[in-house]
């Protein structure tokens, strides 16, 4: 069973749900944003995924189950627990294993193309990723590197995209989960706080998303493969 994090309604796993459910690979949303409870053991699960959402990753006070969160990551840093993180989830591994998140010198909405690494091209996660594809950005924060972290893909404009973190953990603060619904949405409830006098781009954002569908859609099939080998290749859950 790989568990799916939430933190807010509009931000659900998208594509990665489908490609799970097609695959009838078992799975179960956890909605902390409506209350409900991170598991205290992320031995049960087969792989963790933890999604996005528009706080930051220090705002405790305001959104309490960041702290419950954090020290979860924490154990499934230390159990060896498959790990994907996006946008917000990046920042989260990134937190929870030491590092800082600080302000992105650019605040990236919209489609960007982003660089793997010499290490990043050689990880499995990567494995027939085509850099020359446009990925989908939506964030203004940006996760430091842990000590002993591997940076994996890179960006003019935010250098830091992918990170790994121990033997299979994995942040992107890239969007590979997005449909054009999901992208519509977050333009009604981001785009005025976070683009201010350019509520239209939502729009463009859209049209673009069907110029790239076919190489996007693609591409993240490729990437839940990947991961789901991952997965599959660890250990597995706890029955105890």
């Amino acid at each position: 069973m790989i568990l799916i994090v939430k933190h807010i309604d509009i931000e659900g796993p998208g594509t990665l749900g489908d490609f799970l459910k097609a695959r009838k690979e078992p799975f179960q949303i956890i909605e902390l944003g409506e209350g409900e409870r991170i598991p205290p053991d992320p031995r049960v699960f087969s792989g963790v995924v933890v999604l996005g959402g528009p706080m930051n990753v220090y705002e405790e006070d305001i959104y309490p189950f960041l702290k419950e969160e954090n020290n979860f990551i924490q154990n499934v840093l230390n159990d060896g627990v498959p790990f994907l993180g996006i946008c917000l989830g990046a920042q989260l591994l990134a937190k929870a294993a030491g590092a800082l998140v600080v302000r992105s010198p650019v605040k990236e909405i919209g489609w960007y193309h982003i660089t793997l690494t010499p290490e990043g091209k050689t990880d499995p996660l990567f494995a027939g990723f085509c850099p020359q594809d446009p990925v989908y950005q939506w964030h203004g924060d940006m996760f430091q590197i842990p000590l002993g972290g591997k940076l994996l893909a890179v960006a003019e404009g935010c250098p830091h995209q992918a990170i790994k973190v121990g033997s299979n953990a994995y942040g992107l603060q890239f969007h590979i989960e997005i449909t054009d619904k999901s992208i519509q949405e977050w333009g009604e409830k981001y785009c005025q706080t976070d683009l201010p006098g350019r509520l239209d781009h939502a729009k463009v954002m859209v049209d673009d998303y069907y110029k790239y569908r076919h190489v996007f859609t693609n591409q993240a099939q490729r990437l839940y493969q990947n991961l789901l080998e991952i997965i599959h290749a660890n250990h597995s859950p706890c029955t105890n």
